[in-house]
């Protein structure tokens, strides 16, 4: 572990490689596990703005499991999480033609009837941030249905820094980053 800033970053970070393979892993951290992902307090505010321009872009279930849920939860330890289907898929997810889950959050985005892609917490995985009261800690969640996007990224030569590196400027900012990006060259000298 090392800081920069107000961060505590797991060396994994920078050393262990990654790149999603959705071939392979058909988007299954969108519907496998027991929670909704992660979601900032500014961003169920968002969810609730955006949510008449993506619901048509939704399955009926996860529709349906919104609509009774609420566009997000809050758990009985008071985190803010997506509402799941039958406790499984995250609500949001559809899936393509190849039965490979995609997030309708992103696909409105992409089609262009929303600025907004996506929670910043899919959008960092496998990063995963937690907040404390004077720092946060950003840790690799190693999981075993992304042992493929690991052999990916080791074939590519991605470090997971690398990979997610649009979503820790949207989290941290492009100073932070660049400060990342030099402790990485250091490192390997």
């Amino acid at each position: 572990m090392f800081q920069l800033g107000k961060t505590i970053i797991s060396e994994h970070i920078l050393d262990s490689d990654f790149a999603c393979n959705l071939s392979a892993c058909k988007g299954a951290c969108c519907v496998d596990g027991d929670a909704g992902a992660p979601l900032e307090k500014a961003e169920t505010k968002q969810l609730e703005s955006i949510y008449p321009k993506i619901k048509s872009y939704l399955r009926p279930e996860g529709i349906e499991a919104i609509e009774q849920q609420g566009v997000f939860v809050t758990t009985e330890e008071g985190e803010l999480e997506t509402p799941l289907v039958d406790g499984a898929d995250c609500a949001y997810v559809i899936f393509d033609k190849n039965q490979t889950a995609l997030c309708g959050i992103e696909e409105a985005y992409n089609q262009g009837d929303i600025d907004w892609k996506k929670p910043v917490s899919c959008h960092l995985y496998p990063v995963r941030v937690k907040e404390y009261s004077e720092f946060s800690a950003v840790n690799y969640h190693k999981w075993q249905i992304c042992d493929d996007a690991c052999v990916l990224g080791k074939e590519l030569q991605l470090p997971i820094y690398k990979f997610v590196k649009e979503a820790l400027i949207r989290k941290f900012g492009e100073e932070w980053y660049t400060a990342l990006e030099k402790i990485a060259d250091e490192r390997v000298k």
